[in-house]
C-alpha cells in the first residue's frame, strides 16, 4: 500500500474515532440507558436461562427483572433511610467532635504546623500593609435570595429525569432478555456478513468476559461488604450493615470506590467514639481488608477476567468518567472490555487491542531481539532468566537466541539494519551465551566440544558455518546441546571453502558434518558443499540446520536432492537426528512436555 494511501487511511480512522466520541457525548441521554440495560442483561441472563427450563421464557424474564429491581429499590430505600438517621444523630455527638478538634489543636501547638500558620499570617499582614492582628474585614454584600419555592420545579425536573431513565432501563432489560437470541442473530447478521466465524467468536468472547468479570467482581465485593459489616459490628460502630452495603456497592467503581466507601464510616467513627482507638481500628479494618482483597483474593480469582491491562484501564476509567460522569465511572470496565474484543476481531481496530489488552504484544523472541537492538543487555538477560523458569536450558537457543540472529539478518537484507548494527546484535548474543554457559556451568573444553564426553573411540562430527558470524555463533550453541555419547563435536571458527571442508573430513575421519545456515539467506553455499561431500565422501552423514526459520519445502527438497541426510528448523531436532544417524542415544533426554514450542515443522530427507 502506498504511503500516501496509508496516511490518508490513518487520518480517516482518527476522524472516525473523534466522530464516535462526539456522538457518545451528545447522545448520552439515549446511549447511557441502553448501556446500563445491556449491563443488567449480562448479569441476569444466566439466572433467566436457569429458570426458563421450568417456567418458560416470558415468566422467567418478568420474575427475574421484577425481583431484581424490587431488591435494588428496597435496598436503596433502606440505605437512604439509614443515612438520614445517621445525619439526624450526628448533632448528639457534638461533644466528641469538639474533643477531637481540641486534640488536633493541642498536637499543633508549638509544633511545625503552628509555626507555618504564624508565618502565613505574617506574610498576609505584610501584603495587606497592616499590622499583625489588625487585618480589616472586607465588606460583604449579600443579595436577597428568592423564595425556596423557585428551586422546587428544578428538583421535580431532576427527579422526573431520573425516574424516566430508570423506567427506560427496566423496559430495555425486559425486552433484551426476551429477545436476546434474536438480537444476537441480528448483530451477527449485521457485522458478520462474510465473517461469520469472527463475528461469532467476538460476540462469545465479549459475553464471556463481561459476564465473568461481573460475576467475579460481585462475589468479591459481597465478601468485602460482609467483612466490613462484621468488623464494624465487632468494633461497635452503629449502622454497620449500612456501611458494609455501601462498601460493597462502591467497590464496583474502580480504584477510588473502596476509599470513598471507607470515608463515611471513618468520619462517623470520629464523631461517635470519644477516644481515638476505635476510629483507628475502623481505618485499619478497611486498609487490611482492601489490601488482602486486592493483593490476594483478586490475584487468585480475578486475574485475566477483564483482559485489559491495568494502565489502560486507568486511562479508560478517566475517559468514560469525563464522557458520562458517575455512570461512566461505573460502566468503565465492561465498556473497555467490549472495546478490547472489538479490537481483536474487527479489521481496522487492531490498535485498540494492542494498546489496551493485557496479553503480551510482542512474542518473547521478538521482545528479546528488540532489547538487543536497544542495547539493553540487562533486560535481555532477564528475559532469558524468565524463559528458563519454564523451559530447560537446551530450548533457550531455539526459543530466543537463534530467532534474534535470524531477525537481525532479515533486517539487514531489507536495509533496516547496517552490517555494523547486525554485528552488534550477534556480539551481544554471544556475550549472553557465554554468561548463560557460566551461570549454568555448562561443561565445555577448549575446542568447543563437551568436556563430559569421553570415550576411547569418539565419533567425530564437524560443524561448518555457511556464511558468517551468526552461523559461527549458532554452532557454538549447537556445541552445548550435543550430548551424545560418544561424540566429539568440533566447530569451525569461520567459513571455509568446500574443498577445504572435504579435505578436513577425509583427513580427520569425521563421520558426520553439521552445516549451520541460518535463514533468510539462500542455502546455495550449503547445497554446493553438500554436493561436494556426497560425491567425494559418500559415507559421511550430512545435516543442515536452517534453524529458527520457516519450513520451505523447495529449499528442503533442493538440499535433500543434493545429498543431505536431514534438514531441520530446530536445533534440538538436529541434535536428535544426529544421534539417530550415528546410532547413539542422547546422554540427557529432554521431557517432551518441557520442550520449547516448535516454531516451524522440520523438513526431512
Amino acid at each position: 500500500m502506498p504511503d500516501a494511501t496509508r496516511s490518508l487511511l490513518s487520518w480517516v480512522k482518527l476522524g472516525g474515532c473523534v466522530l464516535i466520541v462526539a456522538v457518545l457525548y451528545w447522545a448520552q441521554a439515549v446511549i447511557v440507558p441502553v448501556a446500563l440495560a445491556v449491563l443488567f442483561a449480562f448479569v441476569l441472563t444466566p439466572v433467566v436461562t436457569l429458570l426458563q427450563r421450568f417456567l418458560g421464557r416470558i415468566p422467567s424474564v418478568l420474575a427475574v427483572v421484577a425481583l431484581t429491581f424490587t431488591i435494588v429499590g428496597a435496598a436503596g430505600y433502606v440505605l437512604t433511610q439509614q443515612l438520614g438517621a445517621v445525619v439526624h444523630e450526628l448533632p448528639s455527638y457534638q461533644q466528641n467532635i469538639r474533643q477531637k478538634i481540641r486534640d488536633i489543636r493541642w498536637l499543633q501547638r508549638g509544633g511545625s504546623v503552628e509555626m507555618l500558620q504564624n508565618t502565613v499570617e505574617d506574610l498576609k499582614a505584610e501584603l495587606q500593609d497592616s499590622p499583625k492582628g489588625t487585618t480589616s474585614k472586607p465588606l460583604v454584600v449579600e443579595s436577597l435570595s428568592g423564595s425556596e419555592l423557585w428551586s422546587f420545579p428544578t428538583t421535580i425536573s431532576a427527579a422526573l429525569t431520573w425516574l424516566a431513565t430508570a423506567g427506560l432501563v427496566i423496559v430495555l432489560v425486559v425486552f433484551i432478555l426476551l429477545e436476546r437470541q434474536e438480537l444476537r442473530n441480528r448483530l451477527i447478521g449485521l457485522f458478520g456478513h462474510g465473517r461469520l466465524a469472527l463475528a461469532t467468536k467476538a460476540l462469545d468472547e465479549a459475553t464471556w468476559r463481561v459476564s465473568r468479570y461481573l460475576l467475579v467482581q460481585s462475589m468479591i465485593n459481597l465478601a468485602f461488604g460482609v467483612g466490613v459489616a462484621v468488623g464494624l459490628t465487632a468494633i461497635g460502630l452503629p449502622y454497620a450493615l449500612l456501611w458494609g452495603s455501601l462498601a460493597a456497592v462502591l467497590r464496583f467503581i474502580p480504584y477510588i470506590g473502596p476509599w470513598v466507601g471507607a470515608l463515611s464510616p471513618v468520619l462517623v467513627s470520629l464523631a461517635v467514639f470519644g477516644d481515638w482507638t476505635r476510629p483507628l481500628l475502623v481505618l485499619s479494618l478497611f486498609l487490611g481488608l482492601e489490601l488482602f482483597t486486592n493483593l490476594v483474593v483478586e490475584s487468585i480469582f480475578y486475574a485475566g477476567a477483564a483482559g485489559v491491562s491495568q494502565t489502560a484501564l486507568i486511562i479508560a476509567v478517566a475517559f468514560w468518567t469525563w464522557l458520562w460522569g458517575p455512570l461512566g465511572l461505573l460502566m468503565a470496565t465492561p465498556l473497555t472490555v467490549c472495546l478490547v474484543v472489538i479490537g481483536k476481531y474487527v479489521p481496522g481496530f487492531e490498535f485498540v487491542a494492542v494498546l489496551m489488552a493485557d496479553e503480551p504484544v510482542l512474542d518473547v523472541d521478538v521482545h528479546f531481539y528488540q532489547r538487543l537492538l536497544a542495547g539493553d543487555h540487562s533486560e535481555a538477560s532477564e528475559l532469558i532468566e524468565e524463559y528458563l523458569k519454564t523451559y530447560p536450558i537446551e530450548t533457550v537457543y531455539d526459543g530466543l537466541m537463534l530467532p534474534a540472529l535470524t531477525y537481525a539478518e532479515h533486517d539487514r537484507m531489507e536495509g533496516r539494519l547496517s552490517p555494523v548494527e547486525e554485528r552488534s546484535v550477534v556480539e551481544a548474543t554471544g556475550e549472553l551465551l557465554d554468561e548463560l554457559a557460566t551461570r549454568t556451568q555448562l561443561p565445555r573444553n577448549a575446542d568447543g566440544g563437551d568436556a563430559a564426553q569421553s570415550a576411547s573411540e569418539p565419533i567425530g562430527v564437524l560443524g561448518w558455518p555457511a556464511n558468517g558470524e551468526a552461523d559461527v555463533l549458532a554452532l557454538r550453541m549447537f556445541t552445548n546441546v550435543v550430548k551424545c555419547a560418544p561424540v566429539h563435536f568440533e566447530a569451525l571458527a569461520r567459513p571455509i571453502l568446500a574443498s577445504e571442508v572435504v579435505s578436513i573430513v577425509r583427513e580427520r575421519g569425521f563421520r558426520a558434518v553439521c552445516i549451520a545456515d541460518l535463514p533468510p539467506s539462500a542455502p546455495s553455499k550449503s547445497r554446493y558443499v553438500v554436493k561436494r561431500l556426497r560425491s567425494e565422501v559418500p559415507d559421511v552423514k550430512i545435516l543442515v540446520g536452517r534453524w529458527a526459520g520457516r519450513s520451505d519445502e523447495a529449499e528442503t527438497a533442493a538440499l535433500v536432492a543434493a545429498g543431505a541426510d536431514r534438514v531441520d528448523n530446530r536445533m534440538l531436532d538436529t541434535r536428535d537426528q544426529l544421534c539417530r544417524l550415528l546410532s547413539v542415544a542422547p546422554a540427557e533426554a529432554m521431557p517432551p512436555a518441557l520442550e520449547a514450542p516448535a516454531r516451524q515443522i522440520s523438513g526431512t530427507a
